[in-house]
């Protein structure tokens, strides 16, 4: 396929990692996911965002440049690649959470970083209404999302798509998930993955509707 680094990205509970999982295993690829959960901060992020918010970030961009520059120092090109997240991202979060400055000093940091990690030759961006997602973050079951503030993840959703409104660095893909179930419904899924094997070049949106229920 002419796709060899796809990389799926999204809000928190949206779906990124299963639809990682899935193109992975159906192009045989290389699976590159975020270890979230080995961020020391993380569960005090979400008891106290502005005491902990810097060091949450910090950990999240030098642990994902790490994992960037490991993997690409392999031989990417020799098969397909699918990650849940890309390295861009994560000044999202950063410019919601920072002040100022404390976003001054991470600006410096990402800004060193950022042109030494290797683009993707497509972004999939799933979107979800902001109810879909909180039902889908509470039903994962976290323990450190226990605490999980709705208004905090309507900022991120905000934020998410005023970037990639913005984006044009690569192909993407814009999905709405909100009504679909692509890992437990093989209709959904299969619509899914004809868009995705279709997807060459700019900018498309996909808003499929929910497959009939048996």
């Amino acid at each position: 396929m002419d796709n060899r680094y796809i990389v799926v990205e999204g809000p928190i509970g949206v779906g990124k990692s299963s639809l990682a999982g899935i193109l992975a295993e159906r192009f045989a690829a290389r699976k590159v996911m975020e270890v979230v959960e080995e961020n020391p901060f993380l569960s005090s992020f979400y008891g106290d965002r502005a005491k902990f918010a810097f060091q949450t970030q910090m950990f999240f961009l030098l642990s994902r440049f790490k994992q960037q520059q490991a993997l690409f120092q392999q031989e990417l090109f020799s098969s397909v690649t699918v990650s849940d997240y890309l390295f861009a991202k994560d000044r999202i979060f950063a410019c919601l959470t920072l002040d100022q400055n404390e976003l001054a000093l991470y600006d410096r940091v990402f800004e060193a970083l950022g042109p030494r990690v290797t683009r993707p030759d497509l972004v999939i961006y799933l979107q979800a209404r902001l109810d879909v997602l909180l039902y889908r973050i509470k039903k994962r079951g976290r323990e450190f999302e226990r605490k999980f503030d709705a208004a905090y993840l309507e900022d991120l959703v905000k934020s998410y798509n005023e970037f990639f409104f913005h984006y044009s660095e690569t192909p993407l893909l814009v999905i709405n998930t909100s009504d679909i179930d692509f890992v437990n419904n093989e209709a959904d899924l299969e619509n899914l993955m004809t868009v995705i094997r279709k997807m060459k070049k700019g900018t498309q949106h996909y808003l499929p509707l929910a497959s009939k229920r048996p």
